[in-house]
């Protein structure tokens, strides 16, 4: 670590603490080419020599105009700052000359620097330098797979690699390292993710600099990371890692030690693979979404109200192609396939989907979904749609799906999208699935063209039995308050009122009516007890079937998307033995009357404005 932090010319960084400027060097026969030596002010810069740099820089920072002078000066200039050193000193500095001495020195390669640092410190080990962004070895160990313990520079005993001597490990500059710290590392805090869970937050440590004994199936290295942000700005910003390990005199990888390529490989491997995840293309990179994966896995194909014989060839048509490879390649046919489902919003297409990736990732050989939200990106689309086919090409088979495909394949990107579903590279393997409520925005090219979108499947609005369903699946939601007359008679009177609605209207209906009677009945006590007041009183003597009496005919269950989810529902719209009810006295009927008359005024005005 000394190397690093007393080494000439360091690397920039602010916490790492103070750093010398430039000392004079010997002049060069030749001049070194602008930027080197040129002025902030545009009209001032020139070609100079090295050692002129530094004491032009400072000079003006002091004049309006460059000032030349020779080199005792320029040593006089730049005296205060140039032991600016880590460690002791013969005289304490201030702040102010920690600071500008620091920030005013040359970048470098922060790679090149750790290298030979280790290098000198370590001569009789191996040394692998593996790029964060591609292998994570600190994630693998904190999965479980391998153990990293942090360590001090110059506490390494326990950690000796095989074969490595003592003097390997006790560093070239030990006897100083007590000045510096064993790692750098910011503590940063992490809002809640939901205010409404009461959580404070978290406050994480993000590492730029730390030394590790690193222990994997029976082999122990030495690891250092290192965060290097040379150049002007913050980005883009390189964390390495650097494996030290006893040399392998058996080996004759041609690439390195064979057992740190062994390592990399395993992790990287683990890196690349899902963990309860879904990869989520969004803002031009893909990532892994846990939270959208166990939201999925809650879904199910036996919660959907859907027409009973569309539900099977939705199922079908996926499932004979993800497990017919064979079949394809006998016919002679790439292996891919496409579907559009379309119709108004709110019927179930989302729902569907997700049901569906379920049922893919329940297979003896699960099936990766990568879900696309946007192409948008700092790249431009093109360069994201490019990102989002290599990835399903590297997962293949996998389900890729483009959710409001319309709004996402706009006619800028349309020919370079088709490019890279009919292209050269081959797609075997991709499932894509493509949602729109607006099948007629889409381009011909893409919604009539076989081999692209060989399929559409139509989610009209629920029919009048899908309706008395989705009526039962509130029904059921309602049952455990007491409070709320539901009978089976209201599921038929809802779902004839309700006429051309989708479940998502409807769902809006029973959200409203029930925030109604909450609002209008509640005051001086529960709300809950106010209702059942205030029904009863105009229920009269009508009794509620209980609930064990309907368990054989309906069974609800109450999941991610619920306003789709009903398990059965009762092939009448009433049961034998029930007392017909005076739905008028019933104060749900009453309240939901009034949302669906809302609902419907709106609609029309809707239709009128987009005529």
């Amino acid at each position: 670590m000394d190397g690093l932090l007393r080494g000439t010319p360091p690397r920039v960084g602010l916490s790492a603490g103070p750093r010398p400027f430039m000392s004079p060097q010997a002049t060069p026969q030749r001049p070194l080419a602008a930027p080197i030596g040129f002025c902030p002010t545009r009209q001032h810069r020139r070609i100079v020599e090295p050692h002129h740099y530094q004491p032009i820089v400072r000079a003006h920072l002091l004049h309006d105009h460059p000032v030349h002078m020779d080199s005792s000066q320029a040593r006089a200039t730049v005296a205060p700052h140039r032991e600016a050193r880590l460690g002791p000193h013969p005289q304490p500095q201030s702040v102010t000359d920690t600071f500008f001495a620091h920030s005013t020195g040359p970048r470098v390669n922060t790679d090149a620097v750790i290298a030979a640092a280790l290098t000198r410190q370590y001569p009789d080990l191996h040394l692998s330098i593996v790029p964060q962004l591609s292998v994570d070895l600190l994630a693998y160990a904190a999965a479980g797979h391998a153990r990293a313990t942090p360590l001090a520079d110059d506490a390494l005993a326990s950690s000796t690699p095989p074969g490595a001597s003592q003097a390997d490990l006790s560093g070239v500059h030990g006897a100083g390292s007590s000045s510096l710290p064993a790692s750098l590392a910011w503590d940063v805090y992490i809002p809640p993710s939901r205010r409404l869970d009461g959580s404070p937050g978290a406050v994480a440590r993000e590492l730029h600099f730390g030394k590790f004994a690193y222990h994997w199936r029976g082999l122990d290295f030495i690891l250092y990371l290192a965060d290097g942000r040379d150049g002007t700005s913050s980005y883009p910003q390189v964390t390495n890692l650097y494996v030290l390990s006893a040399r392998d005199t058996s080996s004759t990888s041609p690439n390195g030690d064979a057992r740190v390529q062994g390592l990399i490989l395993a992790a990287g491997q683990w890196a690349s693979e899902l963990h309860e995840e879904i990869w989520v293309f969004d803002g031009g990179r893909w990532l892994k979404d846990a939270q959208l994966y166990h939201s999925v896995r809650r879904a199910s194909w036996d919660a959907v109200i859907l027409d009973p014989a569309m539900k099977k060839a939705l199922i079908d048509d996926h499932l004979s192609f993800f497990n017919g490879r064979d079949t394809y390649q006998q016919l002679r046919v790439p292996w891919k396939r496409g579907v559009i489902y379309y119709g108004p919003p709110g019927n179930g297409k989302t729902i569907s989907i997700k049901a569906m990736m379920n049922t893919l990732y329940s297979l003896d050989d699960p099936v990766p979904t990568l879900y696309v939200r946007t192409l948008a990106s700092f790249a431009g689309p093109e360069y994201s749609i490019q990102l989002i086919f290599r990835k399903a090409r590297q997962y293949a088979p996998c389900y890729l799906v483009f959710e409001d495909l319309d709004s996402i394949v706009s006619d800028g990107v349309r020919s370079y999208f088709l490019n890279e579903v009919d292209g050269l590279q081959s797609n075997d393997g991709i499932f894509m699935i493509g949602s729109t409520n607006h099948l007629d925005r889409l381009d011909p090219g893409i919604a009539k063209r076989p081999s692209r979108f060989d399929r559409k499947y139509l989610f009209p609005n629920p029919s009048f039995d899908e309706r008395v369903a989705y009526a039962h699946f509130w029904q059921g939601k309602l049952a455990p308050n007491r409070d709320i007359e539901f009978p089976d008679e209201l599921c038929a009177a809802i779902a004839r009122i309700t006429d051309g609605f989708s479940f998502a209207y409807m769902q809006e209906a029973f959200v409203a009516a029930l925030l109604a009677i909450a609002r209008d009945h509640t005051g001086g006590g529960d709300g809950d007890d106010d209702v059942g007041h205030e029904q009863g009183k105009r229920a009269g003597s009508g009794k509620r079937q209980p609930i064990s009496k309907r368990a054989d005919t309906l069974v609800t269950v109450d999941a991610p998307d619920d306003w789709v989810e009903v398990l059965g529902r009762s092939p009448d719209s009433t049961i034998k033995g029930v007392a017909k009810q005076d739905l008028d006295k019933l104060i749900l009927w009453v309240e939901i009357q009034k949302q669906v008359k809302i609902l419907r005024e709106g609609m029309e005005d809707e239709k009128r404005g987009s005529d």
